[in-house]
Parts: C-alpha cells; sequence; structure tokens
C-alpha cells in the first residue's frame, strides 16, 4: 500500500512508537522480549495513540554484536503477528531482506532500514517487490565499527549527499518515490556535535524531497546535553525535542513512548 494511503494526519507529526523484542537494546534492551511483554506494550501504545509501531529483533546501537537470521526471525514475527491482528500499523527495523520479506508476510506494512539497503543488497529489491513504505536510514559501517567513522568536515551536507545517494539507489532499484522516507541517523556514525548541526539544519533534509523521520529517543546526545546517565532520565529532553520538531514540517518522530509525545506535539501544535 502507498504511504499516502495509510491515513495518517498531514497536521502533525506520526508518532512511531519503538518496540524492542531484544535483550541488549541501549534504551530498553530486556524490558519486552518475551512474547507477552512485548504484546502487552504494543497494547498500551496503541491505546495512547501511537500511528505505527516499530518491532525490531536485532540491537543496532555503537558496538553491538549480531545474531542471525533464524533468531531475528524467531524474535519477531510473533509480535508483528498478534499486534497486526489487533489493526496496529507495524513496521519492521531490520537490515535483512528475508527479514523483512517474512515480516511483511507476517503482517507488517513498512520497512525501516538502519542501512538503507548496504547491509543487504537484496533488500531494495525485496521492498520494491513488496511495493511497501521503505525508511531509508544514514550511517556508515555497520553497529561494531560505525562510530569510528563519523568523521565530517561538512556533516550536514556530506550526510545529504549519502542519503541522495540511497534515493537514487532505491529509485533505481523500483521503489516508488511516495514510498520513501528519509532518516538523517541521529547517532549512527554521529558525535553528540554533528547529531545538533543535523537536527538544526533539518531544511536541508526536507529540501532533498522526501518525507523526514526523526529518531533522537532517549540518545547519548541528549543525556550528555541534561547530565542524565539513565536512558529513562532523558526522556524529558525527548520530549522537549519533540514539542520543538512539531512545527518544523517532518514526517514523524520515532519514540519510546507515545502519550508524552502525542500530548507535546498537540501543545506544540496549538502554539503554532
Amino acid at each position: 500500500m502507498p504511504l499516502s494511503q495509510f491515513g495518517f494526519s498531514s497536521n502533525r507529526p506520526v508518532v512511531m512508537g519503538i518496540l524492542n523484542v531484544t535483550p541488549d537494546s541501549f534504551a530498553d534492551g530486556g524490558r519486552f522480549d518475551s512474547f507477552d511483554a512485548a504484546f502487552n506494550r504494543g497494547l498500551t501504545m496503541l491505546d495512547e495513540g501511537v500511528d505505527i509501531i516499530d518491532v525490531g529483533g536485532e540491537s543496532t546501537r555503537p558496538g553491538s554484536i549480531g545474531i542471525t537470521q533464524e533468531e531475528e526471525l524467531h524474535r519477531v514475527l510473533p509480535i508483528i503477528e498478534a499486534l497486526a491482528s489487533k489493526g496496529a500499523v507495524v513496521s519492521i527495523d531490520t537490515k535483512r531482506s528475508i527479514t523483512a520479506k517474512e515480516a511483511l508476510a507476517a503482517g507488517a506494512r513498512i520497512v525501516n532500514d538502519v542501512s538503507a539497503g548496504l547491509s543487504d543488497p537484496k533488500m531494495l529489491e525485496v521492498v520494491a517487490e513488496m511495493a511497501c513504505p521503505y525508511i531509508a536510514m544514514h550511517t556508515r559501517g555497520e553497529s561494531s565499527d560505525m562510530q569510528s567513522r563519523a568523521v565530517y568536515s561538512d556533516v550536514v551536507k556530506e550526510v545529504a549527499d549519502e542519503l541522495r545517494g540511497r534515493v537514487a539507489a532505491s529509485l533505481a532499484a523500483g521503489i516508488a518515490a511516495d514510498n520513501l522516507i528519509l532518516d538523517p541517523g541521529i547517532g549512527f556514525a554521529k558525535e553528540a556535535d554533528h547529531n545538533w548541526q543535523i537536527l538544526n539544519h533539518l531544511e536541508t533534509f526536507k529540501a532533498i524531497g522526501f518525507p523526514v523521520l526523526i529518531g533522537a529517543s532517549r540518545k547519548r546526545f541528549l543525556g550528555n546535553l541534561v547530565g542524565a546517565d539513565n536512558t529513562d532520565a532523558r526522556e524529558s529532553a525527548t520530549i522537549a525535542l519533540t514539542a520543538l520538531l512539531a512545527n518544523q514540517g517532518i514526517w514523524g518522530v520515532r519514540v519510546h513512548s507515545v502519550k508524552p509525545h502525542r500530548d507535546a506535539i498537540a501543545v506544540a501544535r496549538s502554539m503554532r
């Protein structure tokens, strides 16, 4: 289904709720790595007005170690099927084309790829075949070494140019232009100052011509700013950022909690 037919509100950013069914994700690893915990969390998100539930089975935090294809499928497919049966719009957070295809068959409707097709050369082909929305995120390298690649002369220009390259590759593979969403990859192969430069120049990324998703939830650069080592303590800074982003024309925010961000967006939009 084309992104335009999902019925998302054009009056506010989409709220994408993060559901990591992993033991080692940076902010919530282990909290929802059982089926019951993940399912109940997904139902809570639905009650709070989430637009998309982003299910991930493999941590992509800096320095994380990958898992097998079989383990990823084992983690994500049951919860995707269960939440889709409850009417949730589910996205699959994966770098693997096989996982993407299996997840879409299980009821997911969007593919969220932190590698923008660079980790698996078959990913773009699969997304084009399935004719689903595709979130292409900027990064460099894999989780194990991406922070060593956070070297830029002009981070805004370089990230935008590299995203344009992934757009070209996606279109060449047959992905429809109206199914593409771009994510500048806050925290992925980027230091704190790089993240702030990107957030202060979002017009550059919007000018590429595709919807823009921002995923900054509870990340270290926010914790450094407010003196919060604990990831939960970074939530207030994340909510503040969502409020500031609400009137900047971005397509969506990817966050760990739902209602506080829906509320922040509502307040910000009313103050516009």
